[in-house]
């Protein structure tokens, strides 16, 4: 693939799953009724709620923010344990394979969506060495 079309797929892909979870985590930081429910059946304290909500919050910004690559790093990290978390939870407590798999799913989209920023990273070093290559020749 080019490093445009990489590129284009790395974002169209990251913003909307950054979104999902910035709403994810603004619902646990306002106590959703909803995720009260999960929690409850789940076993955890609600304050857990707020938690959670905040490192989603802060992991969704961690992913589309452009500066730090190991800010992005730590964002990947923390949304694979909240994936992993999520699925062994509802396994712990016997829920249906459906519930146990959509966690699952989402850490493949994530890893994914990692596969292919590590890979647009890369192809973006190497057209930045070519460029600084080629513009330290005309200096010569």
């Amino acid at each position: 693939m080019k490093p445009k079309t990489i590129h284009l797929w790395y974002w169209t892909l990251t913003v909307p799953f950054a979104l999902l979870m910035f709403m994810d985590g603004i619902g646990g930081l306002m106590r959703a009724e909803a995720g009260q429910e999960v929690m409850r059946h789940l076993g955890y304290p609600l304050y857990v709620l707020s938690i959670f909500g905040m490192a989603k919050v802060l992991g969704a910004i961690g992913l589309i923010q452009p500066w730090s690559p190991t800010l992005k790093e730590w964002a990947f990290a923390g949304f694979t344990i909240n994936f992993i978390g999520a699925a062994a939870s509802r396994a712990y407590v016997g829920d249906a394979m459906s519930l146990i798999l959509m966690p699952l799913v989402m850490l493949a989209l994530l890893l994914g969506l990692y596969v292919l920023g590590k890979k647009r990273d890369r192809m973006r070093g190497k057209s930045l060495e070519l460029r600084y290559s080629t513009d330290v020749r005309k200096l010569a």
